[in-house]
This record gives structure tokens, C-alpha cells and sequence, in this order.
């Protein structure tokens, strides 16, 4: 059965990326997709998939929503903005979906948190859904599997593409700015740090920075273990931790942003351990930080919603819908 899916917030990088998920996507159909600068305007002028469709941005308001028929509302807003619209989507369509790609939800009980590969049950048929952060979500695939055995808290270096800024102007998308830098920010408490604190229930020490490149995430992960151990040993807890899912891979050897650029998987490798104190461990994780740290994850949220195949839009091998 064919499902609809309205898009608040369609022009942003987040909401580019969906929409050509969404042009795959054999069991749902765009209802709306909004965008405040470009309504009117074909989806396609922005959105290669889109390019031969017939389909334009549209315009709404919180107060307009009742007049909208979806089963799955996707929130693509920035952080603050989402309540008012999942309240006036709760009035009106109670039984619709709501999946908020913002941070506005990411602590509330009330709404599942939507990290599949580690909360896939919390997941599957709920109405309320919160899409993780994109460095939570790398930091949480990081240390989940290592969660009982810390000693301390780890520590994690991570570098993001400019996208992740959005495009707003600021100085961390400013191509001057980046040119031949690399740019440190919220060193202590960022948000990411806090949410990924949160759902793991351990403390972590995140320093996130972003460099002049446009779209990927890398994270060194530096871990004090209460037990020696050897690369090996990591790399065959983390295969078996991972064992099946089909968005994460494992490997010996250190992954790198070009691995999984423009794919909706994470990747966890490189693993190295100081032969002086062999408790002391590193590796690295990437992911794309528009599709695994946003779209593709929303996807994945939204499918398990559903009840559908958590695959559906999300393969980049699935043959595009005609």
C-alpha cells in the first residue's frame, strides 16, 4: 500500500537529500514539499531526481496543516522550530507519523529515538520519532559496542564538511574562511556531545571541527578500556556487534570519508591499540553526514514507522521508481 510523505523544510541540503530518496521509494509519494523562498517553483530546479516531475515547493503554515493529507510528516526545520509544527500535525492528524530531523525531540521520552542500529525496537510502529544528530550518531555507533567495558571517557576528534552548517551564512560554511583551515568550535557541551551522553549513558568528550571540504564526517574515537586488548580483539567485537546490519561495516583498516561519501553507511575501522598500555585504544568512524547523520536515517525511521522494509529508498543499488 502506497503511503504520502509531506516535506516542511524541502530546500534545505537535509531535505535535497530526502527528496531524492524519496524519488526511489517504491511505497511512498510526496504530498507536499515546502520551502519559504521557493514555493512555486518545480522541485526539480533544485533536485536532480526530480528533474522530469511535474511536482512544485508549496507553502504552509503550523495553522494550514489540517488541510494537508499525509501519513508520514517529516520536520526539516532548524532547532526550535519543530514543536509548534508537531503540535499543530498531533491536532490534526493524530495518527500520522512525525518524524523531526531536529534536535527539538532528541531528549523527550515521549518520542522514540531513532538510531536503528541500536534502538531498532523502539522504533517499529511508533508515531513520534526524534532522527539523531549527525556526530551523535557516528559517536554513538563508535562507542555503543564498548559501552560496559570504559574505563574513562572517550574521547573524540571529529571533523565535518561545511554542509553541516546548513546555508545560512556563517563562518564555518564561508569558503574564505575554510580556505586552507580547519576551523574548532563549541568545544565543550555541543549539543551533539550532550545527546550522544544521553542515549549511551555514559559521559564522552567530543571536540568537533569543520574543514573545507563540503559533505562527510570522520571521528578518531580514543578509548581507555579496564582490560588490555589488541586490534584484533576490536575488530571481531565490532564485526559481531554489526554482524547483519546493513548500513554499518566493519574493517581492519582505517575508513575514509571517500569511502562512504554520497552513501547512506557508516564505517568503523583502523583499529590500533598502544602496545605501552594496551587498554588505550583508537579508531575512526565516518559517515555521510547528510544521508547516515540525516536523510537516509530518517528514511530508514520512517520505514520501520511504517512497518515497511527498512531498505526501501534507502539501498542505493534499488532500482529507481519510474
Amino acid at each position: 500500500m502506497t503511503r504520502s510523505l509531506a516535506l516542511v523544510g524541502g530546500r534545505g541540503y537535509v531535505g535535497g537529500e530526502l527528496l531524492t530518496l524519496l524519488a526511489r521509494h517504491p511505497e511512498l509519494e510526496l504530498s507536499l514539499a515546502t520551502s519559504s523562498t521557493r514555493a512555486g517553483r518545480p522541485i526539480g530546479e533544485e533536485v536532480e531526481a526530480w528533474r522530469d516531475r511535474p511536482e512544485t515547493f508549496g507553502t504552509l503554515e503550523p495553522e494550514g496543516v489540517s488541510a494537508v493529507a499525509a501519513d508520514v510528516w517529516v520536520l526539516s526545520l532548524p532547532n526550535g522550530r519543530a514543536g509548534l509544527w508537531a503540535a499543530a500535525i498531533r491536532r490534526a492528524h493524530p495518527a500520522a507519523v512525525i518524524l523531526d530531523v531536529s534536535a527539538d525531540h532528541r531528549f523527550t521520552s515521549e518520542w522514540s529515538y531513532g538510531l536503528p542500529e541500536l534502538w531498532r525496537e523502539r522504533i517499529q510502529g511508533q508515531n513520534r520519532i526524534a532522527n539523531p544528530g549527525c556526530y551523535a550518531t557516528g559517536i554513538q555507533l563508535g562507542v555503543a559496542p564498548l559501552r560496559d567495558l570504559l574505563h574513562a571517557p572517550p574521547v573524540v576528534f571529529g571533523v565535518s564538511g561545511f554542509s553541516g552548517a546548513g546555508r545560512t551564512p556563517s563562518p564555518r560554511n564561508n569558503p574564505e574562511r575554510l580556505r586552507e583551515n580547519l576551523l574548532p568550535y563549541s568545544l565543550t557541551a555541543h549539543l551533539h556531545e550532550r545527546e550522544a551522553e544521553h542515549h549511551l549513558g555514559r559521559p564522552i568528550r567530543f571536540s568537533p571541527h569543520v574543514a573545507p571540504f563540503f559533505r562527510g564526517i570522520s571521528l578518531t574515537v580514543s578509548v581507555e578500556l579496564g582490560h588490555g586488548t589488541d586490534p584484533d580483539e576490536l575488530y571481531e567485537l565490532f564485526r559481531t556487534a554489526y554482524r547483519g546490519e546493513q548500513r554499518v561495516w566493519v574493517s581492519p583498516s582505517v575508513p575514509e570519508i571517500q569511502d562512504i561519501r554520497g552513501t547512506p553507511d557508516a564505517g568503523i575501522g583502523g583499529f590500533a591499540v598502544d602496545p605501552r598500555l594496551p587498554n588505550r585504544a583508537a579508531f575512526v568512524v565516518v559517515l555521510d553526514n547528510l544521508l547516515k547523520g540525516a536523510a537516509s536515517q530518517a528514511l530508514q525511521n520512517v520505514n520501520l514507522a511504517l512497518g515497511m522494509d527498512e531498505s526501501l529508498g534507502v539501498d542505493p543499488n534499488q532500482e529507481v521508481k519510474p
